[in-house]
């Protein structure tokens, strides 16, 4: 059985999520960790860990958000790390793809929402795009656990996330053809990852062009066992087993 460990199962994305349940049951994908960006879908996914026992969810103000946000959100954030279902902070971080010019913005409410899992004892969901070396540098001020969320960086980059604590999510990014994340995620080791799907966004190899699902958790563990030369239900036993060690679930 699998987890799909970060998804955005928004009402804006989906409509049916009991059939977006239904089909990745099939493909023996039971449990979902659905996380929020911002204060409309942190609110969201507060009220549908609620209706469904099959969904956690993290809490969090994404980089993309940073000049939108305020002091308000942070405290809603804060408000509710203890309500029930709640794992973890993010998806957070810093993303330096589409500007660099509020880069300061973005440290800076990273950095809040990090003094907040410290302060509280929670694992932190991790995003960077193209903004390591700030990313790594901020992240060693604070003794944190938590996923580096749809790693594709190097094997320099991957050594110095893990020996501060953090797994690897790994997601359909592997299965394109013109990725060399299998080759990184090949030398890490089993131990250092959790699979993901990041759905609606990054639909595996041979879906790329629909709408991504958390059933395609199944392609990627696939793709992945074939990797290491393994079998899927000894793939599904350690991811989980690194899950347990990274969230309280």
């Amino acid at each position: 059985m699998f987890t799909d460990t970060h998804c955005h199962l928004y009402s804006e994305y989906y409509d049916n999520l009991e059939e977006i349940f239904k089909e990745s049951k099939s493909n023996n994908v039971v449990r979902y960790i659905s996380d929020g960006c911002d204060m409309k879908s942190n609110k969201e996914m507060i009220e549908l860990s609620k209706k469904y026992n099959e969904i956690y969810i993290t809490l969090g103000i994404h980089p993309e958000n940073a000049d939108s946000y305020n002091e308000d959100d942070l405290k809603y954030i804060e408000n509710n790390l203890k309500t029930e279902k709640v794992i973890a902070i993010g998806e957070i971080g810093l993303d330096y793809f589409y500007t660099k010019e509020n880069k300061d913005i973005q440290k800076k409410l990273l950095e809040s929402q990090l003094k907040l899992a410290e302060e509280y004892n929670m694992p932190v969901v991790i995003h960077s795009r193209e903004a390591t070396q700030d990313t790594i540098d901020i992240l060693k001020k604070y003794k944190l656990k938590g996923v580096i969320h749809s790693f594709t960086g190097s094997l320099e980059v991957a050594k110095i996330y893990i020996k501060m604590g953090y797994v690897l999510g790994v997601n359909g990014v592997i299965t394109f053809k013109n990725s060399n994340v299998k080759d990184i995620i090949k030398e890490v080791g089993l131990e250092n990852i959790i699979l993901e799907t990041d759905s609606p966004y990054l639909t595996p190899h041979p879906y790329r062009g629909k709408q991504n699902s958390p059933k395609y958790i199944k392609e990627i563990a696939e793709f992945v066992a074939r990797l290491y030369g393994i079998s899927i239900e000894e793939l599904a036993k350690i991811t989980n087993d690194n899950i347990k060690r990274i969230f309280d679930i």
